[in-house]
């Protein structure tokens, strides 16, 4: 399992990089557009922003949903065993 981990850090390290980066050549190529306006090039910096935060906060509501999703299919898991158990020592 330390590997699993070890992986997740290096995949989670690239992708923040690739982000910086492209933030990045986007403030460079908005910075250097001669032709657009400054307000355009606003609407565009703010647009790329709430754009990321909304990405952010989909993948945050899958993980949760698929995290209770997890738990509530261990409770269901846990209450079987336990049905199961009762029916196997009534049955003796």
């Amino acid at each position: 399992m330390h590997f699993q981990k070890s992986d997740s850090a290096l995949i989670l390290g690239l992708n923040m990089m690739g982000v910086v980066v492209a933030y990045t050549l986007l403030a460079i190529s908005l910075y250097l557009s001669t032709d657009v306006p400054l307000a355009t090039k606003g609407y565009w910096g703010m647009g790329i922003v709430l754009l990321t935060l909304s990405l952010i906060n989909v993948v945050k509501y899958r993980f949760d949903t698929r995290a209770l999703e997890d738990r509530i299919r261990q409770i269901e898991e846990a209450r079987n065993e336990k049905l199961l158990e009762e029916f196997v020592g009534e049955a003796k």
